[in-house]
């Protein structure tokens, strides 16, 4: 027996997540996450909001998707621990030492090129990974569609290339 969700299991909750987010009991606006790195900068860094016009314009919003991500990852953490009993620290996954190398160093440094393209491509399409794919699509913004199409083409580009898929 599994502890799997099946797809659409998983689609009728995610309904519910973005519905509860865009309700007035929830944060009554789309789900993104890149807002909270401007926002934590200007904690860390005691930047003023008056001097930085765009700490003003992220003050409400950041503050709850830096509590998002918390739960994001503490829950991923409690699932991979406790219900589904996959957890594990790894550097360098299974498939990278398949297909690549055992290189930490190389491994790192791919993470953060294609991370840095796929950010990158997120804001020039007005906003970040999660909220294109999660807010965006759900409200079917042309945006999120032209980046998630994109996003989907270059996994099949990569992913051919990466397991050495001839043809």
């Amino acid at each position: 027996m599994t502890n799997r969700l099946t797809w659409w299991m998983g689609g009728i909750l995610m309904a519910f997540l973005l519905l509860l987010t865009f309700s007035i009991y929830g944060a009554d606006r789309p789900i993104g996450a890149s807002t909270y790195v401007p926002y934590l900068a200007g904690i860390i860094f005691n930047l003023d909001p008056d001097k930085y016009s765009y700490l003003q314009e992220v003050k409400e919003h950041g503050s709850w998707e830096g509590v998002m991500l918390l739960g994001a990852l503490f829950g991923g953490f409690v699932t991979s621990v406790f219900i589904t009993k996959t957890f594990r620290l790894s550097l360098i996954p299974s498939g990278w030492k398949q297909y690549k190398n055992n290189s930490v160093t190389s491994r790192l440094l791919w993470s953060f090129f294609a991370g840095f393209l796929l950010i990158i491509g997120a804001r020039l399409a007005g906003g970040c990974t999660s909220g294109h794919f999660m807010s965006g699509m759900s409200q079917l913004a042309m945006s999120a569609m032209v980046f998630g199409g994109v996003v989907m083409v270059t996994l099949v580009i990569t992913g051919r290339k990466f397991y050495n898929i001839k043809g």
